[in-house]
């Protein structure tokens, strides 16, 4: 790990963009989405140095960037693995067998929330709601969704991922985006009946 960090000349063209959005005086608010283009040019994370890097950007306190930096679980203010696991565990996600996702992934990979495969592989967090309730059980891996998983339907994505693929995200069952399992699958699949 570097003891410094620059903006890549295109992260740095990005990163004048999202400031450039804000009014005078008001610069300060592209601070998120600075420390998410730090973080993907620093292997999936926020040191201290990126947040330096955004702090000097912006003419910011330094502990201004962090108070932002830790608050939002978006931002990873520790080194995480090539692929970061966030396991949806709340009522939704749980209803539909949550627990049997988090299960197969703790014994497959042989970690748990907040640690990381020795390879550097996979880290596992737990999250509050990522916003997919209908197709629960989801997890978040990066900046992809695998929604309706089982605990194999899950480890078939971790080997897959592992061996270097591209496994298909979304929902993992028979099912076109959020439409009912089972049901009409577009609107010419409706039988809308008539007024008369």
């Amino acid at each position: 790990m570097s003891d410094t960090f620059e903006f890549s000349p295109e992260n740095m063209a990005i990163a004048k963009k999202y400031v450039a959005k804000y009014p005078e005086g008001r610069q300060a608010s592209a601070v998120l989405p600075l420390l998410d283009l730090g973080q993907r040019q620093n292997d999936g994370w926020a040191s201290d140095t990126v947040i330096d890097a955004v702090a000097n950007l912006l003419g910011m306190p330094r502990i201004r960037v962090v108070e932002v930096a830790s608050f939002y679980t978006m931002i990873n203010t520790d080194p995480v693995g090539k692929y970061l696991l966030q396991f949806c565990t709340t009522t939704p996600c749980w209803l539909r067998n949550s627990d049997e996702v988090v299960t197969a992934a703790r014994e497959h990979l042989g970690i748990d929330y907040g640690q990381t495969t020795e390879d550097g592989l996979f880290t596992m967090r737990e999250v509050e709601c990522l916003g997919a309730c209908v197709n629960a059980p989801i997890v978040q891996i990066n900046d992809d969704m695998y929604e309706d998983l089982t605990g194999p339907q899950l480890v078939a994505v971790l080997e897959a991922l592992k061996a270097g693929g591209a496994p298909p995200h979304g929902a993992q069952i028979d099912r076109q985006t959020s439409a009912p399992v089972g049901g009409p699958q577009t609107l010419n699949d409706l039988d809308f009946a008539k007024a008369d």
